[in-house]
């Protein structure tokens, strides 16, 4: 039983806005009120925090969900196995281009698709690829920018050359010239248009409407040796992800963010991605606002990992047969989900999976008390991911559910 009982539990984190249930579950004492004694350790790249889990330095972090598959597999370091109890937020990225790049797009557009082909016609005439910079190879905004470049008409591997920059280092490599554009989390499109360097000409929101974006990723022998808090460590982020979800703790919120031992940041800015806020496109201010709650956004659908699986194979990052099947059941544990939110009374949908793309309006999904209330969760180019042959069937997923 002894081992059941952690002396501490560290989670590693990166300066980023939609790293704020954890920050809230540690400032407002949602994890000591459950026993546990929680150390929050901020790193400065997404590389520190895949090795800090490989080597057993963290016990769980705010994580990519590519990146969790790359640490389990073994494909870019040392393997550890991760799973994925719970996700944390969805939208929350920018993609943001140098002004002078960024001055030969549309002001304003109606959708992510007519931008994307104005830009397919810059990179056509222009000399060199564009550089682009993404926070991690295994990361959800390498794979929503490389579809969105795709669909627009844009061959990322050969028009566009990439680069990995860390989040907090985006601004100061558009800055001296090295990037001309990255798509990263907030706060940092919106530190750019700030400084005049360049301008958010599309959030990946747009990209897919509602993407599933950061998820708590723990090891997994920790997991298996410490049940019960694991279980407190995921109904405490429950907590801090409703109290983060209500427009009215925004100021709240912001201000545990700014503090120097976390993001180091004007409150004013952080508030921008945060529920109740919405960008100014006028001042190229564009943001994409982080939920953390409503709509289900705490269950780890494994659509979501499949989608992320298929997109790592089509561009060459993992080898065309690998068992997604088993990787996924491996990781993605929604179970664990369920047994910490019925003891905070949080419905979860009765299924793990759903087509992708197929809601363009609200719509419901069944749930284990009622029904839950969702998004739309359309792709730009009006695609549709069914996740069916990867998951087996038969499902109960159905573009049907929508209402």
């Amino acid at each position: 039983m002894a081992a059941d009982v952690p002396r501490r539990v560290t989670i590693g984190l990166l300066r980023l806005t939609d790293a704020a249930p954890v920050i809230v579950a540690q400032e407002m004492g949602f994890f000591a009120a459950l026993g546990l004694e929680v150390a929050l350790s901020v790193e400065p790249s997404w590389a520190n925090i895949a090795d800090k889990l490989s080597f057993g330095r963290l016990d769980a972090a705010v994580m990519l969900p590519p990146l969790a598959f790359a640490v389990t597999l073994g494909v870019r370091g040392v393997a550890r196995r991760l799973i994925v109890p719970m996700s944390l937020s969805l939208n929350g990225n920018s993609i943001t281009l140098a002004r002078d790049v960024a001055a030969a797009l549309p002001a304003t557009a109606a959708d992510a698709l007519a931008i994307g082909r104005s830009l397919a016609r810059h990179v056509a005439n222009a000399q060199g690829r564009l550089r682009l910079a993404v926070v991690h190879a295994f990361s959800n905004h390498n794979l929503l920018l490389r579809y969105w470049l795709a669909v627009s008409g844009i061959d990322p591997d050969r028009q566009i050359e990439f680069s990995v920059v860390p989040p907090a280092d985006m601004v100061n490599e558009l800055r001296v010239g090295r990037i001309d554009g990255f798509c990263a989390g907030a706060p940092w499109g919106a530190i750019a248009a700030q400084q005049g360097l360049g301008r958010t000409v599309v959030v990946t929101s747009q990209v897919w409407r509602n993407h599933p974006e950061k998820c708590l990723a723990v090891r997994s022998d920790w997991a298996e040796a410490h049940a019960a808090p694991l279980r407190n460590l995921i109904r405490a982020l429950l907590r801090a992800a409703r109290f983060c979800d209500d427009p009215d703790n925004a100021p709240t919120v912001a201000g545990f963010l700014a503090r120097g031992s976390y993001l180091a940041i004007s409150p004013e800015i952080l508030r921008g991605s945060l529920p109740g806020k919405r960008g100014d496109k006028r001042s190229g201010r564009n943001l994409d606002v982080s939920t953390f709650f409503a709509h289900a956004t705490h269950f780890p659908w494994l659509s979501h990992a499949a989608w992320f699986l298929e997109q790592l194979i089509r561009w060459g990052y993992l080898r065309p047969d690998i068992d997604r099947a088993s990787l996924i059941g491996e990781v993605y544990r929604p179970d664990l989900l369920r047994e910490a939110a019925r003891e905070e009374s949080v419905p979860t949908p009765t299924r793990d999976w759903k087509l992708e793309g197929a809601h363009d309006a609200p719509w419901d999904v069944e749930g284990d008390a009622a029904a839950i209330p969702m998004r739309p969760d359309r792709f730009c180019d009006e695609s549709v991911f069914d996740p069916g042959d990867i998951l087996g069937r038969p499902s109960k997923a159905s573009s049907h559910d929508a209402r």
